[in-house]
């Protein structure tokens, strides 16, 4: 039996959500499945994943394969790399502690890296949000001028008749 680490799709149309499982390569992929192991929400930026880790690392170790998505995920948050290592302290390369060390201190870098990118989305968020209220401040100020100068009468400006015009006048009327 083939064992797989997939994902299964759930939520609505446009609204995707998975559940990260271990199934047998012949189900179907809403089927059928062994263990659910996590879950992971793309909609969401940076994307949402829980998961298992040690369930996962175990399932990787008995021979279940991941998928391209599923492998990038355990990837992402280092399930792969602590398989890595375990390769090493199987090896004799490393020892325990110098695995968990490199691990730990890949762990922190990541936590690093996406807090950093969480900060920089809220700053950029916040700064668009400044910017669309002063231009749409602008275009309102614009507007209120543009209708109190519609609303205005113009300015009567009576005209001057000329001494000279007043004098001929009386003059044609003998």
């Amino acid at each position: 039996m083939a064992v797989k680490i997939r994902l299964q799709r759930h939520g609505k149309k446009g609204n995707a959500f998975f559940h990260i499982v271990i199934a047998d390569g012949r189900a179907p992929r809403d089927g059928k499945f062994i263990e659910k192991i996590g879950t992971y929400n793309p909609t969401t930026n940076p994307a949402t994943i829980n998961i298992d880790s040690d369930k996962a690392l175990s399932w990787l170790n008995n021979g279940a394969q991941p998928t391209d998505t599923c492998k990038a995920i355990l990837s992402y948050k280092g399930v792969m790399y602590k398989k890595h290592l375990q390769g090493g302290i199987a090896k004799g390369a490393l020892t325990q502690e110098q695995a968990d060390a490199k691990f730990e201190k890949w762990l922190a870098d990541k936590t690093a890296k996406v807090s950093n990118k969480v900060s920089s989305l809220a700053t950029s968020k916040k700064d668009d949000y400044s910017k669309r209220m002063a231009a749409e401040s602008a275009a309102k100020e614009a507007k209120a001028a543009k209708v109190a100068a519609k609303n205005t009468p113009p300015p009567v400006v009576e005209e001057a008749v000329a001494p000279e015009a007043q004098a001929e006048a009386p003059a044609t009327e003998e």
